[in-house]
């Protein structure tokens, strides 16, 4: 036994020895930079001026191949869109194979290919590498463009924009970009529907021309392949791709910063939440001496969970899900940007809050400790990062493209370690300028504006397309009207009292098309009960059951109870009519009239812990033209919002036939296929 004990006495007293000699008062001393050794990929270069990197990897059984074409960014001006419209159409055959056979082909291999418009990428199995890079080539080399296929891709670029119309998010981001850069500059310009409809075919084909051929062309491949073989392959399938002609031009400054601190608005009375960026551009670039300074600066700022602008507008405050900063290097113009989507009534306090830490940065030196994390964030995710043989092409092709010293990477986390305080101060000061910064915020007018001008920030006002536009409108009082008057005259409106009074079970179904799928929506009701289920292409998908007693989910087999806050709110809605219950209850809040396609409507509000809805009725006519559902949980918030339209009767009481929502990004249009009066509901379809 003792032969057993002595070895633990003595690793017993050995751990405590250690312990004394560790003073864990003080933060320990990082160890030396691991010294980070680049495989050199193998290159060459055709005559046509393609130039090739290829990274030998035998580990696994598989290679991939990246075609990047690096291009000046080019305004695209009346016809902009182009580059989008090319980019979908680049990849769907060739002059010598069908689309399907095309498809069918990759499929049967397990590779997969995808065109952009400024390159292409394939990944396949290594004993399938010579045809995937043969099929690349050819799609590459010899496309197809028709105009069927023209007018499908700007259909569906179209509907996009359309689809976008209403997103906060795509508002913001359109708009950010415009008045940051100006939109006479590439990084500024966007697509509007105006600009694809003036785009044809041919202009597609010009652009495929011009700017898709190998003259600023790199193709890296990594894989389980031999250099030798790669270069023979590239060779035989590549050298008959004809260099372009010289399109030399100069990328347009984007000096569009602003003189002081300011707020643009861009008002959109359907938002519930606010997003707000401060931005402004910057002259950074990946070989500049303060480039891992910055890096370091960011992650602080707003890069992380634990960054100030987080832990402040999210932890502290809870205003919002997840606030951040970004500054990335670019070889024209690089853009630095702070903000986060956040409440409508605490927009204002955001603001100043972005403002608050960005000066605490400037003017605070950070600690050792948020330092010391920073730096072990971006040394943990490079030395990761080097586990995938990607990563060697990728920096290899980095370097060549923006010009990098050859040690760049190799003395990456030596940089990076000896970023110091004072460097984050210094650079903190340099790049992050808010007082050359915009407020891009996009949000209610009516819900934010008053607090935003207490800000004392001057406010300048912008349309969805960055156009300068007026403040807008207040919204009108109701005067002499209450919520229940607006009820009342919607029940009215469509059909009466008496007649919804004698309706026992309701049945309604509505059916749209998207995403090539057909989709139905039917909702069965009784009194204080309602049963939805949807369905895609006749497969039940999910079924919702709300009833007084509870409220659960279904998919398939698997039942799944909601929230009770949320069951809650749901209640309200499970009725035959919506607004007979109100009428009953303190819920619905008038809150005011405002502009629905052109026309007044009075608003209503009910207000839930969970579940909120905004319900809209014509002025003029009573009828219920717009319903807008948010549920807002655990810090997030989505919205649904559908458009009422053409109501038509059965059995004397109107229904709208047609209702236009956003679902995924895409606008879907649903269409009423029937309505069924006090039969076909049993009690079996609330269990």
């Amino acid at each position: 036994m003792k032969q057993y004990i002595y070895p633990l006495v003595a690793l017993f007293f050995i751990s405590i020895g250690v312990q004394a000699q560790i003073d864990r008062s003080k933060q320990p001393e990082p160890g030396p930079s691991p010294k980070i050794t680049l495989e050199v990929p193998g290159e060459f270069q055709l005559k046509n001026g393609l130039k090739v990197l290829v990274v030998e990897n035998h580990k696994l059984p598989r290679v991939s191949y990246s075609l990047n074409i690096d291009n000046k960014p080019i305004k695209e001006g009346q016809i902009a869109g182009v580059s989008q419209l090319f980019g979908s159409m680049m990849g769907k055959g060739s002059d010598n194979i069908s689309k399907d056979d095309f498809n069918e082909e990759i499929d049967f291999l397990g590779a997969s290919l995808s065109f952009r418009s400024n390159g292409a990428y394939a990944r396949a199995l290594s004993k399938y590498s010579e045809r995937i890079l043969e099929l690349m080539a050819d799609a590459a080399i010899n496309p197809v463009f028709n105009q069927d296929e023209f007018d499908k891709e700007k259909e569906k670029a179209i509907e996009s924009i359309k689809s976008g119309e209403n997103s906060v998010a795509t508002v913001a981001s359109r708009v950010g970009s415009a008045l940051a850069y100006g939109t006479h500059h590439p990084y500024g310009e966007f697509v509007t529907e105006t600009t694809l409809n003036k785009t044809t075919l041919n202009d597609v084909k010009t652009f495929y021309q011009e700017h898709f051929n190998p003259s600023n062309a790199y193709l890296v491949v990594v894989g389980d392949v031999k250099f030798n073989d790669i270069k023979q392959q590239v060779k035989k399938y590549f050298g008959k791709w004809q260099q372009g002609v010289d399109m030399s031009y100069n990328v347009p400054d984007a000096s569009n910063n602003v003189g002081k601190t300011q707020i643009d608005f861009v008002d959109m009375p359907n938002a519930v939440q606010s997003n707000i960026s401060l931005t402004h551009t910057v002259d950074l670039k990946m070989n500049d001496p303060d480039y891992h300074a910055l890096l370091i600066a960011n992650k602080i700022l707003g890069g992380g969970f634990n960054s100030y602008l987080n832990m402040n507008l999210r932890e502290a405050h809870g205003y919002t899900y997840g606030a951040r900063s970004s500054l990335s290097a670019d070889k024209y113009i690089a853009r630095f940007s702070a903000g986060a989507s956040v409440r409508n009534a605490v927009t204002d306090s955001a603001v100043v809050e972005t403002l608050k830490e960005i000066k605490r940065i400037k003017d605070e030196p950070v600690s050792a400790e948020d330092l010391a994390n920073a730096k072990a964030k971006y040394v943990g995710d490079f030395v990761l990062a080097l586990e995938n043989p990607q990563t060697i092409a990728r920096y290899a092709l980095n370097t060549i493209i923006n010009d990098l010293p050859e040690d760049f990477y190799s003395t990456y986390l030596q940089k990076i370690n000896a970023v110091t305080t004072a460097d984050v101060k210094r650079v903190a000061n340099k790049y992050f300028k808010p007082e050359h910064a915009r407020f891009v915020v996009v949000g209610k007018g009516s819900d934010v504006l008053e607090n935003l001008e207490k800000t004392g920030l001057p406010i300048k006002y912008y349309d969805k397309y960055a156009n300068p536009t007026e403040k807008p409108e207040a919204p009108k009082e109701a005067l002499g009207v209450d919520a229940k008057t607006v009820l009342s005259n919607y029940i009215k409106a469509i059909g009466g009292k008496e007649k919804l009074d004698n309706v026992t079970s309701l049945i309604l179904k509505y059916e749209a098309n998207a995403m090539g799928s057909t989709l139905v929506n039917e909702e069965k009701k009784v009194d204080h009960k309602m049963a939805q289920t949807v369905s895609m292409n006749g497969a039940p998908m999910m079924k919702v059951i709300v009833t007084q007693e509870t409220a659960f989910m279904k998919r398939g087999e698997m039942k799944q109870s909601l929230p009770e806050n949320m069951a809650k709110d749901m209640t309200i809605m499970a009725g035959l009519f919506l607004e007979k219950d109100l009428l009953n209850s303190d819920s619905a809040k008038l809150s005011g009239i405002e502009n629905i396609d052109g026309k007044d409507a009075y608003k209503i509000d009910v207000a839930g812990e969970v579940i909120s809805v905004s319900l809209y009725y014509d002025v003029k006519t009573g009828l219920k033209v717009k319903e807008v559902q948010t549920t807002s949980m655990q810090g997030q918030t989505q919205t649904q919002e559908a458009i009422l339209k053409d109501y038509v009767a059965y059995d004397g009481i109107l229904f709208p036939s047609i209702k236009e929502g956003t679902q995924m990004g895409q606008k879907i249009t649903s269409k009423l296929i029937e309505v069924t009066i006090n039969k076909g509901v049993s009690e079996e379809d609330f269990n």
